[in-house]
This record gives C-alpha cells, structure tokens and sequence, in this order.
C-alpha cells in the first residue's frame, strides 16, 4: 500500500492568507501547507480521503489520471469544498465517481452541491454516494474500518486500512474507539500546535496517542504555522514520529 500526504495543512492552509509569521514567509517546501488530505493506493484502488479547495491543484501535481473512490471524515468545507474537479475524472473514465461518507455528510454534500444530482445539466459532477454505516466495508477488496471521533461537539471519522491509521480534527476518540487503533504499525494524528486546542489534538496529546498505540512509525498531520517551522519541529520529535509534509509518500 502506497500513501502520499497531499495537504497536511489546516483549514487556512500555509501560508495563511495576510501572515507575514516566520513560517508563513518560510523558503522551506515543507512549510508550504495545502489543506489536510491523504491518498492510498494499492495495485486494485486508488481514493483519496477527503476533497478540500486544494484538491484541484493536488491531483495535478501528483499527476494523477484516474480515481476509484473518495472518502470523507466530515462535511467541513476545508474537506468537501473541491467535490466539483471530481467531473475531469467522470470524463475520463465515463463513469460516476463513488464517494463514502456517513449519513449525515452525504446529506450535506447533497444540499452543498445540489447542482450535482439536477440531471437536466450535462456539466455537473457525476456521483454515487454510498453511505458508511457498518463496523468495516469494502472497496475494491480494501478493507477499511470507521473509527468515531470528536471534532469538539461533531461527530467524525477516522479509517484504518491494515496496518495504517488516519486520524484528522480529532481532539477526542473514545476508549472502545481507541481499541481499533491498537495494532496499527503506521499511524497519522492531526497535532494542531504545541498549545492546547478546543477542537483538534495539540502536539502533546497527539504524541500522547501514538505513545499509547506504540505504532513503528507515526507521522503528524493538519498541523498550523502557531507549531513552528518544519526543521524546527524536529529537534523535539522521537525518531518514530514525523512531521508529515505536502508530497511525503511511504509504503505500507
């Protein structure tokens, strides 16, 4: 299994907008954030876990020409809000794309992008929503089991695909939840900054995590400029926990 981190960013992505901050005005590629995203790949599939505003821009650069699924945690905009480029690959495979999503956020991409299921247009994204409902399902023979977390007071998901782990906007997971982690020898965990967060997990409970679920290597994403700049960041990471950057790719 191939994954690539296409945004391990924040909602504002980085540089944000207007900062004139060290890390903003960094000449370091991997301080350059676009907004969190993952792709996995193995030799039957190819999704890519949520489709922000940078999603356009994400698959051209990692020159991508084919997409079997999408896969959502939530219906945050800085998650959903690229759902439209989704029509370059209708076109090029002649089919709809398949995205996967609990209940609620499949209702929300329907009223988001209503546009999309008006079938008297003939530009609009082509989709089929399939509802995640279940302790595990398949795509394509992949495997993937739902984890629930709390993004604050929302309801959201994580996945595990075998031994791989991707938790984004967490700042809380369940002890039972935390069970279907245990094992997992690649784990990704958002870490917002160093201070402590209302919404997502900060370095220390982020690192609290991958201390308790002893993966071989953990990686951080959707991580803010208020963490600092990348080489800095790692002076005070073990040797197993990474910073994740845009375009890091490992093999599972």
């Amino acid at each position: 299994m191939e994954v690539t981190f296409l945004g391990t960013g924040t909602s504002q992505g980085m540089p944000v907008i207007g900062c004139s901050c060290d890390v903003c005005t960094s000449a370091d590629s991997r301080d350059k954030r676009l907004r969190t995203s993952l792709m996995v790949e193995t030799g039957d599939i190819r999704l890519v876990i949520d489709s922000g505003p940078d999603f356009r821009y994400q698959m051209l650069r990692e020159k991508i020409k084919s997409l079997d699924a999408l896969l959502f945690t939530h219906e945050h905009r800085d998650h959903i809000a690229g759902l439209d480029d989704v029509r370059a690959f209708n076109w090029i495979q002649k089919k709809a794309m398949d995205l996967y999503a609990e209940p609620r956020v499949l209702k929300e991409i329907r009223d988001k992008f209503l546009y999309a299921f008006d079938n008297s247009y003939p530009g609009v994204p082509r989709l089929n929503l399939h509802a995640i409902e279940e302790a595990k399902f398949d795509i394509n023979g992949l495997t993937i089991i739902p984890i629930r977390l709390m993004h604050y007071k929302l309801p959201i998901l994580g996945f595990r695909f075998g031994d791989l782990s991707y938790i984004t906007d967490a700042n809380y997971i369940s002890d039972e939840e935390r069970k279907k982690l245990a094992g997992s020898r690649y784990l990704i965990v958002n870490a917002l900054r160093k201070e402590k967060h209302p919404t997502h997990f900060n370095l220390q409970e982020a690192l609290q995590l991958i201390e308790e679920i002893k993966p071989e290597k953990a990686y951080l994403t959707h991580i803010s400029h208020q963490m600092g700049l990348y080489s800095d960041i790692l002076k005070y990471l073990p040797d197993s926990v990474i910073p994740a950057y845009d375009g890091l790719s490992f093999t599972v």
